[in-house]
């Protein structure tokens, strides 16, 4: 390496260094130029966030742009305070995110949506997101409800680890990309029309 002086300062190839540098160069001699190497390894899994339980809009609309701006899904669990059986369901699906399903696949948020409560009620968000029944589990990707994973216990499903466990992974591969998981119907009919599908 050639160490050249500009304006009294010493340079490498060709390029001044500024005062801190030029002040070591001087003293100690050449830095040690190596480049950055790139890593082909997976990336970092990310931590899967557990949220109080949602009383108001606020808090929801809150709970969606965090989620959104990480560009991780937000797992909505919908319950009242007579609900028996989200008392048992609430647990089981907060201790599976608490430990880590779904952080390989890009992690996800996670809240129960107290359905009974006052400030949720006159909002209306029941009706907005079509819940019918509770507990009902409701992804939002990027702020977008996906009503085509929607849950709702009818078939008793909410109550096996193993269901919740691939449901909760297939909704975090989702990673802000909105309804990789399923068709919208439209995006099928243009795709359709132009021969790409």
């Amino acid at each position: 390496m050639h160490r050249l002086l500009l304006l009294g300062r010493p340079a490498l190839h060709g390029r001044l260094l500024p005062k801190s540098q030029a002040s070591f160069v001087r003293h100690h001699g050449q830095p040690n130029m190596s480049r950055a190497s790139f890593s082909t390894s997976r990336k970092a899994e990310v931590p899967n966030q557990v949220y109080n339980s949602v009383r108001n809009l606020d808090q929801f609309h809150t709970y969606q742009l965090l989620s959104s701006s990480s560009r991780t899904p937000l797992l909505t669990l919908w319950t009242t305070s007579y609900c028996s059986t989200c008392g048992v369901v609430a647990p089981l699906i907060k201790e599976l995110v608490e430990s880590g399903i779904g952080q390989e696949e890009g992690g996800v948020g996670y809240c129960e949506v107290e359905y009974d409560a006052p400030d949720i009620m006159s909002a209306g968000l029941g009706l907005t997101y079509m819940i019918n029944s509770v507990p009902t589990l409701l992804s939002f990707d990027a702020q977008e409800a996906q009503t085509q994973t929607k849950v709702t216990d009818a078939a008793r499903k909410l109550s096996d680890p193993k269901f919740l466990e691939e449901w909760i992974r297939n909704e975090a591969r989702r990673q802000g990309n909105r309804g990789a998981g399923g068709g919208t119907g439209i995006g099928d009919f243009f795709s359709g029309l132009f021969g790409k599908k």
